[in-house]
C-alpha cells in the first residue's frame, strides 16, 4: 500500500482551517486576533531591521528588545482573556442600549476608522496627561531605543487601566462591538511600522496626513520640543487640528526624562503604580493625596514643589522625579 504525501499548500490549508476552528470555538473571530495572527510578520520585520542595523550602535539592545517582546507577548495574551471575560460582554451589554444601528460596509467603515482614529487621539493624549493612566502608557515610552521591538513594548496593566472605555462610546453610538475592536486592531497594527529610524521623511503630503516613522519619531523623544506631542495613531490630522504637531526637526533622544533602569518586565510594569502609590500614601489632605489619580504625571503637592529648586519646576513633563534625571545623549544629526 502506497502511502500519500499531501502537497505542503494542502497542510497549510488544513492549518489555517484549525487556527480558524479553534478561534470559533473560542468564540474569538480576526477581529479578536488580528495582532496575533500578524505576529510572525511583525518578527519578521524585527529580524530585518536588526540584519539592516547590526553594525550601528545605539538601534538594538538585547536586552531592551527581549524586555520590550516579553511585554508584548503577555500584554498579547492578557489582552485577548480581558476582551472575552470584560470588555465585549460590556460592550454587549452597551450595545443593547444603543442610539442607532450602524452597520458596516463599504460606506460606513470610513468613517468608523476615523472615529476609532479620534478616539485613539484622546486616549492617548490623556494618557501622557493623567497620571492613572500614564502609569500604564509609560511601560511604552520606557526604551531608550526606537526600533520595531519598541512598538512591542506595552503595559500588561493597559485593560485594568480602562484604555477601552475610550471606544465604548462607538458602540452606544451603533456600531457593532468587534467591528470597533477589529479597527482598532487594524490601526495598532498599522502603528508597529512607524516605530523604526529605517525610514527617513516621506513625500510631503503623506507626511501631512499620516502618522509616519518621523512623527512618531518625535513622539517618543525627552527632547523638551517633543514631549506630549504627536498622538496620532495612524493618522496625524487631529495632532494638526488641535495643536499637538510639531515635526522632527532636531535628533531624537529616546526615553523617559527620568529612566527605569531595568529590564525586567514586571517591574517595568509596576514601577510607576508604584510610584503613585507611594505618593498617595504620604501624609496630607485626602483631596491633595486623590489628585495624584487624575492630575498630571509631572502635577506636585503645593509644599513639594515650593521645596523644589527653580530649575526643577514646571518641567520632567513626563514623568515625576522618582528617579535621576539623565543628561541627553549625543545623535547622529544626519539620522534624526
Amino acid at each position: 500500500m502506497t502511502a500519500r504525501v499531501k502537497p505542503a499548500h494542502g497542510l497549510a490549508a488544513d492549518h489555517a482551517a484549525m487556527l480558524h476552528d479553534t478561534l470559533i470555538s473560542l468564540g474569538l473571530d480576526w477581529r479578536d486576533t488580528l495582532l496575533v495572527l500578524l505576529t510572525p510578520l511583525f518578527l519578521a520585520f524585527v529580524a530585518a531591521e536588526w540584519w539592516h542595523f547590526r553594525r550601528q550602535p545605539g538601534v538594538y539592545a538585547l536586552g531592551d528588545s527581549l524586555a520590550s517582546l516579553n511585554l508584548g507577548g503577555v500584554y498579547t495574551l492578557v489582552d485577548i482573556a480581558l476582551v472575552l471575560t470584560v470588555v465585549l460582554p460590556v460592550m454587549d451589554w452597551v450595545h443593547t442600549h444603543r442610539l442607532f444601528t450602524l452597520d458596516v460596509t463599504v460606506w460606513t467603515f470610513p468613517l468608523l476608522y476615523l472615529m476609532v482614529e479620534l478616539c485613539y487621539y484622546t486616549f492617548h493624549r490623556a494618557s501622557h496627561r493623567i497620571r492613572w493612566l500614564w502609569c500604564a502608557h509609560v511601560v511604552h515610552h520606557g526604551s531608550e531605543h526606537m526600533n520595531f521591538t519598541t512598538a512591542m513594548r506595552q503595559s500588561w496593566l493597559y485593560g485594568v487601566a480602562g484604555n477601552w472605555l475610550f471606544y465604548t462610546p462607538l458602540v452606544w453610538l451603533g456600531f457593532e462591538p468587534r467591528w470597533v475592536l477589529g479597527t482598532l486592531s487594524i490601526n495598532l497594527a498599522y502603528q508597529f511600522f512607524i516605530h523604526t529610524q529605517w525610514v527617513g521623511r516621506l513625500p510631503d503630503w503623506v507626511e501631512a496626513v499620516f502618522n509616519t516613522p518621523s512623527h512618531h519619531r518625535a513622539h517618543h523623544g525627552r527632547n523638551p520640543r517633543y514631549i506630549d506631542r504627536n498622538y496620532g495613531g495612524s493618522l496625524i490630522v487631529f495632532d494638526r487640528l488641535f495643536g499637538t504637531f510639531t515635526p522632527e526637526t532636531e535628533p531624537v533622544d529616546y526615553g523617559l526624562v527620568r529612566p527605569v533602569q531595568s529590564t525586567n518586565p514586571l517591574w517595568l510594569t509596576l514601577h510607576e503604580w508604584v510610584a503613585m502609590g507611594r505618593d498617595m500614601a504620604r501624609p496630607g489632605p485626602w483631596a491633595q493625596r486623590l489628585k495624584h489619580l487624575w492630575g498630571p504625571p509631572e502635577w506636585t503637592r503645593e509644599t513639594e514643589r515650593s521645596a523644589m529648586s527653580p530649575p526643577e519646576t514646571g518641567r520632567n513633563r513626563d514623568n515625576p522625579a522618582h528617579a535621576p534625571e539623565c543628561p541627553p545623549r549625543s545623535r547622529d544629526a544626519a539620522r534624526p
